[in-house]
């Protein structure tokens, strides 16, 4: 962990215009910055930055957040890699905490190995380019193969010569841990002698996303029938083979930005692609995919194309992963390469012209496509069609993610027609392996939320609502919301001489039970203890850049700046709303000097428009929760009068309704004037 005195020293000497200012050419506008969205492709710019609030808000694809959600964002970062990220831009020495020894242990051991890697790299990299047997052996390969020298240095390529211990004796000489050497994989103990693994091979580092070298791959060059054609490192703290998509690092802009990701086999590959200018590809490493594969590309988009070989190999490692892809909720589709060719002979065979044309063209369904095989290989044998069904039935229950249900009756419909079956029955069967799921599911649920579930569900009963229904007339996601900004935006300022904001709102807070969404109680209830036992330190601040996610992104979603008033606007017709009663307290002298022409611009400070509406917007958010409990009181009398009671009762709950009524009648006058921003 990063202890807090770094992240303190990191977030102060955050400028969030500089920093984004790094990436987007931005341009002043009012009191905000302008400049193109780099996460999507636009023409007019709607990518806005706020100095004051030190946030950013894309009015074109919806993107916000802030300057460390930005690095997080456009690098894919981790929190921690963000934050060394910023810590190197200002030369600030990251100060590390460990939980125990063996954390310590684990991370020493892992930087390590990142050490050796990039030392073991520089080494493969200058075999390649400046010694006679690299130039003669590995470059000519890989020149054979079509790459050029600027792409081979992009991907940092390198050869490892055919001497024994080449490798071992120069990283010995530096002094580099034994047992280390031999966990990367890059030497191998025999007849206890240290000696090199990759030797006579071409090296392809394999880099984590953000740029560092988890490990290796070495293709053999010489005919050898006992040696395997690649060898990769081993498995150890850092190199972890289902977790890993080769090429990421160099793909994931172009990913982000195509909002597609290609996946294709072979580390060449990728190389041919990214040399023919198509970037947003990575590879598997010839392994089935894992979810952690699929998570990693659902980190860049929802779209995964897959490209494989078109022989029966390619078609199988294809298939593989199909239901974990849907179960992430990606969009899969498949491109078959026709031809016993792969993506990095086609392409250059064809160019990168008629191969991009050729993947938006042969774009196939994977569903569909995995139908047509299994009809295929079942021929005219009946139970086989019937184990086709039950599959297809099956891969299409997995896509149950809400958003997606329009995608999986589509899916019923087209395979029922490809089938030749009952819509209705395949409907069934699909709802039958839904539930099926589910019922595995809620036994694993924890009881706390199964309890949840249970609640809902008592009231549905009674309402005749169902659980999602319920939930949308019963919560009103915008005085909830109106509460926690205000918090935020005023939460430090003073009420009057006494208190501050949130002490007034705290105080008037009747019922917290009246709150119904989880995220901004945990926000109030943070702002509660962090306004009694530290308020020096608060500020919106500690939430937008909170390490929390959850937390960071919902203070930027309260902060949001949905439009900025224009200078002509309020130079031409806010002055109607008048000017605030502090300009007529001024000195003759001083108002004079005010309303002159050349001060037109203080002036404007001085409209009714600018005037501090804090004390409003809170009575405002505070009668809404008011109203809200009074609203429920009368619906629980109301419940009440319902019930058989006696005269005395009756008369009771009678003065209560009409006392509430009152109460009510009282607060929606208050709100006929509502503060809104």
């Amino acid at each position: 962990m990063i202890s807090q005195s770094t992240i303190q020293e990191v977030l102060a000497r955050i400028d969030i215009v500089d920093i984004i200012g790094g990436f987007v050419k931005l341009k002043k506008r009012g009191a905000n910055y302008l400049g193109l969205c780099p996460f999507h492709n636009e023409k007019t710019p709607s990518f806005t930055v706020s100095p004051t609030k030190e946030i950013y808000k894309c009015f074109g694809c919806g993107r916000s957040g802030n300057s460390i959600s930005f690095i997080m964002e456009h690098e894919k970062y981790s929190y921690v890699e963000a934050l060394r990220w910023f810590a190197n831009k200002y030369g600030i020495t990251i100060e590390e905490t460990f939980s125990t020894d063996e954390q310590r242990v684990q991370m020493q051991a892992a930087d390590s190995l990142y050490i050796i890697n990039t030392f073991a790299q520089q080494f493969f990299t200058r075999q390649l380019f400046e010694t006679d047997e690299g130039q003669d052996v590995g470059l000519s390969y890989l020149k054979e193969r079509g790459f050029r020298e600027e792409i081979i240095r992009k991907f940092q390529l390198g050869y490892s010569p055919e001497q024994r211990d080449a490798f071992a004796k120069e990283a010995l000489a530096k002094q580099y841990n034994p047992e280390l050497l031999l966990k990367t994989g890059l030497l191998v103990n025999r007849h206890e002698q240290l000696q090199d693994n990759y030797r006579g091979r071409v090296i392809f580092p394999v880099h984590n996303h953000s740029g560092k070298i988890l490990g290796f791959g070495a293709r053999i060059l010489k005919s050898n029938d006992k040696a395997p054609k690649y060898i990769n490192t081993p498995e150890n703290e850092i190199y972890v083979k289902s977790k890993i998509l080769y090429g990421s690092y160099f793909a994931r802009q172009a990913i982000d930005k195509a909002d597609e990701c290609l996946l294709v086999e072979g580390y060449t590959d990728v190389i041919s692609l990214h040399q023919a200018g198509i970037e947003n590809v990575v590879a598997s490493g010839g392994t089935s995919l894992t979810t952690d594969q699929l998570r990693l590309i659902k980190k860049y988009t929802n779209n995964l194309t897959i490209v494989y070989d078109g022989d029966a190999a390619g078609v199988k490692a294809a298939l593989r992963g199909l239901d974990m892809a849907l179960e992430e909720g990606l969009n899969v589709r498949l491109v078959l390469i026709p031809d016993n060719e792969d993506p990095d002979s086609y392409v250059n065979k064809i160019g990168p012209s008629a191969f991009r044309e050729f993947v938006q063209k042969n774009k196939r369904d994977f569903i569909l496509f995995q139908l047509d095989v299994a009809l295929k290989d079942a021929g005219a044998d009946s139970n086989k069609k019937a184990e086709v069904v039950n599959q297809i039935a099956e891969t299409i229950s997995r896509i149950s993610k809400a958003e997606d249900f329009t995608k999986q009756q589509d899916y019923i419909k087209q395979c029922s027609e490809i089938l030749k079956i009952d819509e209705g029955g395949l409907h069934a069967l699909v709802n039958k392996f839904i539930r099926n799921r589910l019922t595995t599911r809620e036994r694993a649920l924890p009881f706390e939320e199964a309890r949840h579930h249970e609640e809902n569900a008592r009231k549905a009963r009674e309402t005749d609502y169902d659980d999602a229904t319920f939930n949308l007339l019963f919560k009103d996601e915008l005085q909830e919301r109106e509460l926690a900004r205000i918090l935020l935006e005023h939460g430090t300022k003073y009420w009057d001489d006494q208190q501050l904001v949130a002490d007034y709102v705290f105080s008037e807070m009747i019922d917290e039970t009246l709150l119904d969404n989880p995220d901004i109680i945990n926000l109030i209830n943070i702002f509660k203890q962090q306004v009694h036992n530290a308020p020096q330190q608060l500020n919106k601040n500690y939430f937008i850049y909170n390490q929390d996610p959850k937390l960071s992104s919902l203070a930027v979603s309260l902060l949001n700046f949905p439009y900025e008033e224009s200078e002509h606007w309020k130079k031409e017709y806010s002055q109607a709303t008048g000017y605030q009663k502090r300009l007529f307290e001024q000195s003759f002298e001083q108002f004079i000097q005010l309303v002159a022409r050349e001060n037109d611009q203080h002036l404007m400070s001085y409209l009714k428009i600018d005037e501090d509406k804090t004390h409003e917007e809170v009575e405002s958010a505070l009668n809404y929760l008011k109203l809200r409990k009074i609203k429920r009181m009368l619906s629980e009398n109301h419940a009440d009068l319902e019930k058989m009671h006696s005269k005395e009762e009756e008369e009771m709950l009678f003065r209560t309704h009409a006392h509430l009524k009152q109460m009510e009648r009282v607060i929606a006058e208050k709100l006929g004037t509502v503060i809104l921003k």
